[in-house]
């Protein structure tokens, strides 16, 4: 049996999620989390074949945590399961160690499909991101202005669209003022804009908030 942890900061998805799940008869879900902190802590003392993981959740976004478990659980493969559609997030995180990325809105027979898949060790991506990685291949991919960011960057960014001020950023991250100023610089300077407004703007046009 391939065991799943679901972690969602909504009961309502892990629900339903666990629900389409449970329908294989060759995979359940054996642990849920409602952040990234609460399933770090549960990898210390439990065994799991696949990590069903979300993007946006308030304590800590999917992009750190996907980082934490590759430094505590390296070969534990980690299938993204997000709202967002695949060009915005999906080769950050392909990049960043994760075995695949499904959206929210796809078919559950996919989501089957993909937890089998990773949890053979292999990755798994939609048709929509192959047809992505293809056209990044042969240059007819359109490529984004936030891609030029660091993850960190990318990471501020979206807290900066949120609303959030810089005060309020530092101390989500465990940073210094100083320091996410300095990445705020960085961001308005790589994406050739003037102010936070632009910022807000563009991650809502993007869809990445």
């Amino acid at each position: 049996m391939i065991k799943v942890i679901i972690v969602d900061d909504h009961a309502v998805v892990r629900k339903g999620l666990k629900q389409i799940i449970e329908d294989a008869q060759d995979i359940f879900v054996s642990d849920e989390a409602s952040s990234g902190n609460e399933l770090l802590e549960k990898l210390s003392d439990n065994q799991y074949d696949v990590i069903m993981l979300d993007i946006s959740m308030p304590d800590k976004d999917g992009l750190d945590t996907l980082k934490d478990i590759r430094f505590q659980a390296p070969e534990l493969p980690v299938l993204i399961f997000t709202v967002y559609p695949e060009e915005q997030y999906a080769m950050r995180v392909l990049k960043s160690g994760a075995a695949g990325y499904i959206n929210k809105e796809c078919e559950p027979e996919e989501i089957i499909k993909a937890i089998r898949k990773v949890a053979e060790g292999r990755k798994y991506i939609s048709p929509e991101l192959a047809e992505i990685l293809a056209n990044s291949i042969d240059g007819k991919g359109h490529h984004a202005d936030h891609e030029n960011l660091s993850d960190r960057e990318f990471q501020v960014m979206l807290m900066i669209a949120s609303g959030k001020t810089v005060k309020e950023i530092a101390a989500e991250l465990s940073l210094s003022v100083n320091t996410i100023s300095t990445y705020r610089i960085r961001i308005l300077e790589k994406m050739k804009m003037k102010n936070n407004a632009e910022i807000t703007r563009y991650a809502i046009n993007n869809k990445l908030v």
